[in-house]
């Protein structure tokens, strides 16, 4: 049977990276995330990962619409054995929290929780019904957000602590069926997401703000994703790892 990875937010940044390293370890990859199927991003990721990768026109935040995508992913590529959950936004608007407004707010929790809840959710139910030999896993993409705080960006820190929750449960609740559980939290890594503070996050960590010296890339992300996804890691189930170069490690 062809594993199956299901991605969201794959077609760039993070989840791109993903998205390479298992489809070069032989994984149908499946693409979903909002820009149209013509967007250069999408057809460039679609170039690259090869004739085994498809993508699906999404959008996370319509929790309606999360048992159609999986529907559509199986009949083109078969029965979803991982699911990466890795879409997320960041806020509208970096500021004082006290500021925050209550749409921006739901704007990050919309995609970052919620959506990405009930989509896990549909994909842990096709799960745990799968006849296959395949292993399943399940890889939650958080960040050091999930306890480090920002507090110009509350609402992201919010959601990526609630994701870090969300990641626990999942992880119990399937662990009796085989399913494995994994939370990733990236560190500063080099996307479109960061661009926009690119110049401020380098000199930082030029400044020793990571103990690796570099930013990260998606790829180091992806090699870290490729074991849990074959199960090479199955009684590690429920493990957070940290993908930071050492910047959420205490220091005096």
């Amino acid at each position: 049977m062809t594993r199956t990875a299901l991605i969201t937010g794959g077609q760039s940044g993070i989840g791109f990276g993903i998205a390479r390293s298992l489809a070069a370890e032989g994984f149908s990859v499946a693409i979903a995330s909002l820009p149209p199927a013509d967007n250069p991003a999408v057809a460039g990721a679609l170039e690259e990962l090869g004739p085994n990768a498809r993508y699906f026109q999404h959008d996370v935040a319509q929790v309606d619409r999360a048992a159609a995508l999986v529907d559509t992913v199986e009949a083109e590529l078969g029965p979803v054995t991982t699911f990466v959950c890795n879409a997320g936004v960041s806020c509208r608007i970096r500021g004082d929290m006290l500021n925050l407004v209550p749409e921006n707010f739901d704007f990050v929790m919309d995609v970052n929780l919620r959506g990405a809840f009930f989509l896990a959710q549909e994909v842990a139910r096709r799960m745990q019904d799968m006849e296959t030999g395949d292993y399943r896993s399940m890889v939650f993409i958080t960040s050091v957000n999930a306890e480090m705080v920002s507090i110009e960006r509350s609402e992201y820190c919010l959601s990526k602590a609630g994701a870090a929750m969300m990641a626990r449960l999942f992880s119990v609740r399937l662990a009796p069926l085989g399913i494995g559980v994994y939370e990733l939290r990236p560190g500063i890594i080099a996307t479109d997401m960061t661009a926009v503070v690119g110049d401020k996050y380098t000199a930082r960590i030029e400044d020793g703000l990571v103990p690796a010296m570099r930013w990260g890339q998606p790829m180091d992300i992806g090699q870290i994703a490729v074991p849990l996804a074959k199960g090479e890691m199955a009684f590690a189930t429920g493990a957070v790892i940290p993908v930071d170069g050492g910047l959420s490690i205490p220091r005096l």
